[in-house]
């Protein structure tokens, strides 16, 4: 369309450009204070978040030691060395090999003859807790007929996993106790323990001591014997619960694997180790079985 208007001169053409880069640089250094704001800001909430984390986890450090209180020493320090089962007070009826024996008999007492089965278990391996909740009844059935053993091993390979608190050596701990006091229970316990609404997750804190309690009471535990879960004792100078030092002198027993190292769960039928699907119900209780007969 046409228009009337005078067309700008070159000095008035060259005056607006002018006015159009200062708006420029203007606007630019605003967008640039703004950005340094904005990212001195998220540095100050980043910092702030650090400290919080920071503060959360010496809480936390804190908490952790103060619950341990008594305990510190469960797995048994290393400049003491490893004890070996004849030098630390082992539950009643445990066996030569670290382990509470099962059978028709009773807890505690080993048959005369027959197969022998070793379970070695760590109450925060998950696998473990399939093991139990797949095959808890089959054990249950296998130890009532004449010449099956079935000897319970709780040991402590998993305490670096529970954030301080010791937990496998605290659970394994407290079904010794029951194991020396109340061995009636001790079977129930350890699968009211593993069960899968129970067993506490990897790197967690485990479960409380009054937690543990609570399911001990849950499977008929007194509660007298309950109370000894958080007794001490002193050996060699180190102060620990009553049979930590026994728990770490037999998870010191526990077969290495074909790999060079300890897993759980470690299963042995006659002394060999058996390497068949423990998820499927009645594969196990068929393995003894066999063993048994033959």
């Amino acid at each position: 369309m046409p228009t009337n208007e005078p067309r700008p001169s070159k000095n008035q053409r060259r005056e607006e450009a002018r006015v159009r880069a200062q708006q420029m640089r203007k606007e630019q250094e605003s967008k640039a204070r703004r950005n340094r704001f904005i990212g001195i800001g998220a540095l100050g909430v980043a910092v702030i978040a650090l400290v919080v984390a920071v503060v959360m986890v010496v809480n936390q450090s804190s908490t952790t030691a103060a619950n341990a209180s008594g305990f510190a020493s469960a797995a048994y320090p290393v400049a003491s060395g490893t004890p070996g089962l004849a030098d630390v007070t082992a539950p009643k009826g445990a066996t030569s090999t670290g382990g509470i024996p099962v059978s028709s008999a009773g807890v505690g007492v080993a048959a005369s003859s027959g197969v022998t089965v070793d379970l070695y278990f760590d109450f925060l391996c998950p696998w473990c807790g399939k093991f139990d909740q797949t095959n808890a009844d089959d054990i249950a059935a296998l130890v009532k007929e004449p010449g099956v053993t079935v000897v319970y091993h709780p040991i402590s390979i998993m305490d670096q996993y529970s954030s301080g608190t010791f937990y496998s050596t605290r659970a394994a701990n407290a079904a010794a106790v029951i194991a020396d006091q109340a061995p009636d229970q001790f079977p129930a316990f350890v699968t009211a323990m593993l069960a899968k609404s129970t067993q506490p997750e990897e790197n967690s804190e485990g479960l409380t001591d009054a937690k543990i309690g609570d399911i001990a009471s849950g499977v008929g535990v007194p509660s007298d014997v309950i109370a000894k879960f958080t007794t001490t004792t002193t050996v060699g100078g180190t102060t620990s619960r009553t049979f930590a030092p026994w728990i770490v002198a037999a998870t010191a027993l526990t077969p290495v694997g074909d790999k060079g190292y300890v897993s759980t769960p470690t299963v042995l039928i006659d002394g060999k180790r058996w390497s068949g699907d423990f998820t499927t119900a009645g594969t196990f209780k068929a393995a003894v079985e066999a063993a048994h007969q033959g």
